[in-house]
């Protein structure tokens, strides 16, 4: 039984990872993949690299391309991966299912070859307790999931003191730049911060406006903010800043973000 872990390189799968490292979690892992979309903020790609040596196991960094350039091209009449921005979603799949599964199939050498019947692999996904509600079952029997987090009941800043008492520094949060899942917090926080990437996702929220050959199904629906205002107007403040629950997590696949 092969176990991988799924490195996001945010808050909590690096913290799975240094825990795995210590000892803390066990099995030691035989490999971590980390599925690059091509879109992540600076700062996720200066924490991996960071993040990489620490490790006493292999990380393997896959893709499945761009997706931004995916989003470009569709605006061009060009097939695209959707986003959580329209009325369905392929993003997770495309760009983080696809590509690590691919890559464990290549681990256990079975590619081009039918796949086990029972499970061969257990993938480690950095979900903590405090979003329980994305744990999804494994896409394929082959193999399994596993949520060490959640077993240890883990908060997303129970992870953030273990990172502080040992030593770390804090992640930051990984998804892609122009991802429809922000909250208000974070794309306000881009907007002051990040200047020159949420000008990026506004170049990519204009685009999907009027709708281009590639987002005909879409007609004008399309946008990166869940108010459906373009990204440039969004004032960044709703009830759930003022403390209503936010329910829109759920959709999520459980595989970004973390």
């Amino acid at each position: 039984m092969m176990t991988i872990l799924s490195l996001g390189a945010g808050v909590q799968s690096s913290t799975m990872a240094l825990m795995a490292a210590e000892g803390w979690i066990k099995p030691m892992p035989d490999c971590a993949i980390f599925a690059d979309t091509g879109w992540e903020p600076a700062a996720v790609y200066r924490h991996l690299d960071w993040l990489m040596p620490q490790l006493p196991f292999p990380v393997h960094i896959v893709s499945a391309g761009n997706i931004r350039d995916g989003l470009v091209a569709g605006s061009k009449g060009h097939r695209w991966a959707s986003i959580p921005a329209s009325i369905r979603r392929q993003c997770t799949e495309e760009y983080k299912i696809v590509p690590i599964r691919r890559k464990v199939r290549e681990l256990l050498g079975i590619v081009g070859r039918r796949s086990p019947k029972e499970p061969a692999a257990t993938q480690w996904i950095g979900i903590s307790w405090d979003e329980a509600s994305r744990m999804k079952p494994a896409y394929e029997r082959w193999w399994a999931n596993r949520w060490p987090l959640i077993e240890l009941r883990m908060s997303r800043w129970d992870c953030l003191r273990w990172l502080e008492r040992h030593g770390y520094p804090e992640p930051p949060k990984s998804s892609c730049i122009g991802c429809p899942f922000h909250d208000n917090a974070l794309w306000r926080d881009m907007k002051i911060n990040r200047p020159q990437e949420f000008a990026d996702a506004v170049e990519i929220d204009l685009l999907m406006r009027p709708a281009g050959p590639g987002f005909k199904a879409l007609s004008k629906k399309a946008y990166l903010h869940r108010s459906c205002q373009p990204l440039d107007q969004v004032t960044f403040d709703n009830a759930e800043d003022r403390g209503q629950l936010n329910l829109f997590i759920n959709e999520c696949e459980g595989m970004c973000g973390v």
